[in-house]
């Protein structure tokens, strides 16, 4: 941009300086909201890191300083696909964890893109090339993962509200990776100047206000679970179960069942409805067709063990009680106070694993036998959500519950 012309150097500096801002306040607001929850530690990071790449990519600075000093700034924007991807798969899991195999992916990628920038790019190696297509490569690689996250859970969240913007987060941020990793390699030395630089900074401006502007407007329980710690697994009977969802304490058979108004009975055997993720919000009217959506519910769940079908989704669900999609979501999230399907489900399954576990009658039974014929699908899904439930592993739980009987 030639000096005798500021107002371009002025509208970028401008933009610039509302971004960073913006991206230390969400970074401040996660921070002290969730400071426990991983998907909150993961945005602090990646809000943070953004403001970098935002400092970093200022055309004048490029222009100004040397690869060396550049090299730090350029590696931070490129760890920055990594997190976004981590980001978007905590963002759809409530029961995200952070695995050494992000932070490994995250330090590979950055030291890539920092020695590319100090020492590999104009050097005359031979090895220069093939560094710079795999540092080139990696924003788009981890773009497509972070959209193939989000597809894979997406429909599980019963949060409407939560559902859009985490759907707005995911999309525009790989849109928008997508579209920059198109402009900059139009660029001999991968960087954007004068209009598309402004431009890069206008469009994630926009990305970040629209998130803010929505993060204010949710509840912080809509957006995020409630960050409270699992507590260890008191004596229960047989059919109690901790859902894992809540960390709550575990409910009765008589007190986990929310009845409607038609009051079904479940059998004796039957699991209980599980305990609800949070308090369900309250219904202005009854609606006798939703009453009648909950008692087929019901009865689907605890006398015909639906539950039990591995492969059941949100959509089959709603297909086999004849009902739109979204009413079955709005039922189980605002009548039954559950956030997610998958947890949902697995609450029953969970329960009928538990009363199995404690019967003495099926103490030689396998925990693989009774964890499928519950309706999970492997061993390792039903192992981490029993542990996530109860606090023990199912082997424990039985030898303590066969114990004590």
């Amino acid at each position: 941009m030639p000096l005798s012309d500021p107002a371009p150097l002025l509208l970028d500096a401008a933009l610039r300086g509302v971004l960073t801002a913006l991206l230390l306040l969400l970074a401040l607001v996660l921070g002290r909201d969730r400071p426990r929850l991983p998907a909150a530690r993961v945005g602090v990071a990646l809000a943070l890191g953004l403001a970098l790449q935002v400092a970093g990519s200022t055309p004048s600075f490029e222009a100004w300083a040397s690869r060396l000093w550049q090299a730090p700034l350029v590696a931070v924007a490129a760890g920055n696909a990594v997190l976004f991807w981590v980001f978007a798969r905590a963002l759809f899991d409530d029961d995200f964890a952070p695995r050494p195999l992000h932070a490994v992916a995250w330090a590979a990628v950055a030291l890539l893109a920092g020695a590319n920038c100090a020492v590999l790019v104009g050097s005359g190696l031979a090895i220069a090339p093939l560094t710079l297509g795999l540092q080139r490569a990696a924003p788009l690689v981890f773009a497509l993962l972070a959209m193939a996250a989000a597809a894979s859970r997406w429909r599980a969240d019963l949060v409407e509200r939560r559902r859009r913007l985490r759907a707005f987060i995911v999309g525009a941020g790989a849109l928008y990776s997508i579209a920059m990793i198109g402009a900059r390699w139009q660029s001999p030395r991968w960087q954007l100047s004068g209009t598309m630089a402004t431009l890069d900074v206008a469009l994630l401006l926009a990305i970040v206000a629209v998130v803010a502007w929505r993060m204010v407007r949710l509840a912080g329980s809509d957006l995020f679970p409630a960050a409270t710690p699992v507590p260890a697994l008191p004596a229960m009977e047989p059919a109690a179960v901790l859902v894992p969802e809540t960390g709550a304490e575990p409910a009765t058979p008589s007190e986990a069942v929310p009845r409607s108004k038609a009051g079904v009975e479940r059998t004796e055997s039957a699991p209980a409805d599980p305990a609800p993720a949070a308090s369900p919000e309250p219904t202005p009217e009854v609606d006798p067709a939703e009453d009648r959506l909950a008692d087929a519910l019901h009865r689907l769940m605890t006398a015909e063990r639906g539950y039990r079908d591995e492969d059941l989704g949100i959509a089959q669900l709603a297909a086999r009680l004849a009902v739109p999609e979204y009413r079955l979501r709005r039922l189980i999230n605002q009548r039954l106070g559950h956030r997610n399907f998958n947890a949902y489900i697995n609450g029953f399954r969970l329960q009928e694993a538990l009363a199995a576990l404690a019967d003495p009658a099926k103490r030689e039974r396998p925990v693989l036998s009774i964890a499928l014929e519950a309706g999970f699908q492997s061993i390792g899904p039903f192992n981490r959500a029993f542990k996530a439930a109860t606090g023990l592993t199912p082997t424990e739980f039985r030898r303590q519950k066969l114990a004590d009987s």
